[in-house]
């Protein structure tokens, strides 16, 4: 994806524009919140979506996207073809919805949703699975140094199916991203894609161990 930065001089905001299939983006960041500023890996994960279409057809797929941040993915998503729906945090919702819309609005089949998502207990609330099911979850740059590490593991594990595909780019920066990679691979198959050593991000694929699979391996970790 060709990217560039567009200073507040020349217009009334600063902006980071991108192109994807002849196709321009502007993402607006809001350097005050930390969900809301594009991380590299958000991009590594757009770089796949757009190169691999053909291996990976989110075309008419219902899709997933946990942290959505700026809404890059959600976007580049959306412009592929798949009903998305865009989560985060409230303080962020605003601007991912104002980039979302931005960008999206009569350039999609689909228009995406973007809604609020707490990681853990709420998760069952807002997508029971009587009425919900995802074809692909998405996650650029999620684990992190931060306290709700098992309640986005939980996340992943309701909301991802027997015929569930994740796509996780991580970027590695602390002992709390490794821990969570072996405790992630207790419960999924985990198959790296990517690996990027001079951003320190890994690109993951993933989908859910059988019931009996997972049990040996708890046993093993206990």
């Amino acid at each position: 994806m060709a990217h560039r930065f567009h200073p507040s001089v020349i217009g009334p905001e600063a902006w980071e524009g991108y192109t994807f299939s002849d196709q321009e983006i502007r993402i607006k960041e809001s350097t005050d919140l930390y969900g809301a500023v594009l991380w590299p890996s958000a991009m590594v994960l757009c770089h796949f979506l757009e190169t691999n279409r053909d291996r990976y057809n989110l075309a008419d797929k219902n899709v997933i996207e946990l942290g959505a941040g700026t809404g890059l993915v959600t976007i580049v998503s959306s412009m592929l073809g798949a009903k998305v729906t865009s989560t985060d945090l409230p303080d962020v919702l605003g601007n991912l919805r104002y980039n979302v819309m931005r960008n999206t609005r009569d350039h999609c089949k689909y228009t995406p949703v973007v809604t609020e998502l707490t990681w853990g207990p709420d998760v069952k609330q807002r997508f029971p699975r009587a009425t919900h099911s995802f074809d692909y979850i998405l996650a650029a740059d999620v684990v992190y140094s931060h306290p709700y590490l098992q309640e986005l593991m939980d996340t992943f594990d309701f909301l991802c199916q027997d015929n569930t595909l994740i796509l996780w780019a991580m970027r590695f920066r602390l002992d709390p991203e490794n821990s969570f990679v072996d405790r992630f691979k207790v419960r999924f198959h985990l198959e790296e894609l990517y690996d990027l050593p001079s951003l320190s991000i890994k690109l993951y694929r993933a989908w859910r161990r059988d019931k009996k699979t997972q049990t040996t391996t708890d046993d093993r970790c206990l």
